[in-house]
């Protein structure tokens, strides 16, 4: 390991911004998300697979009432979005360091609004690990409200093509679906989400210079 991702993970463990559980033994946040950490009402919104924590604090910035987590197992790229949002004075962002396996350890009931998936890994070989896969889903319905939304914006045609065919197949609610999405932007510029869909994240910007179509989709699981 290099010295400067050595470095990042010994730097995250200072910020408090930045939560660590330890499997097995309770996580004092379980529930309690606003009231330990934002000590606010908000809606609460989560970022599973935030890389560096783009749109956490992309999002943390446009709407300072709502509440912000990026969820991601490695420390030294959520260094990054948590020390931004520290020079920013984001009071409403913060990361959980541990593996979306467990997401459903760290949630109550209930808890969590919105859910944002952004370039996430589209899995090839290994169609369950797909952050829209049923097994995921299931895992988001223990804490996500009724009627909570959930985003996805990716480059990869096999993880929005398998996205919608679940929506199909279980019978979600698709209430966006845009194939092309900078394309229409670039038709709809006083759209109301144009400041949202212009958040980029890293990869995303390694993806538009190479030409790669950004497709986005939003639905409802209950």
């Amino acid at each position: 390991m290099g010295k400067d991702k050595l470095r990042r993970f010994e730097a995250i463990k200072s910020f408090d911004n930045v939560h660590e559980p330890v499997r097995d033994q309770l996580f004092k946040n379980t529930g309690q998300w606003n009231k330990n950490v934002f000590m606010n009402s908000g809606k609460l919104v989560l970022e599973l697979g935030c890389g560096k924590g783009e749109y956490s604090v992309g999002l943390g910035e446009l709407f300072p009432e709502n509440n912000y987590i990026g969820v991601d197992l490695k420390g030294n790229r959520i260094y990054i979005g948590a020390k931004q949002a520290i020079e920013k004075g984001l009071d409403n962002v913060a990361f959980l360091r541990t593996r979306i396996d467990f997401i459903d350890d760290y949630f109550a009931k209930d808890e969590v609004d919105e859910i944002w998936l952004t370039f996430s890994d589209p899995q090839p070989n290994k169609p369950r690990k797909r952050l829209t896969s049923t097994l995921f889903i299931d895992r988001y319905r223990k804490f996500l409200k009724p009627g909570g939304l959930i985003h996805l914006k990716t480059d990869s045609d096999l993880l929005y093509e398998s996205t919608i065919e679940e929506i199909e197949n279980n019978k979600y609610c698709l209430l966006d679906n845009k194939p092309d999405l900078y394309a229409f932007l670039e038709q709809e510029e006083g759209h109301a989400d144009h400041a949202v869909f212009s958040i980029k994240t890293h990869y995303e910007k390694l993806f538009v210079n190479r030409g790669h179509k950004i497709k986005y989709c939003c639905f409802t699981i209950n």
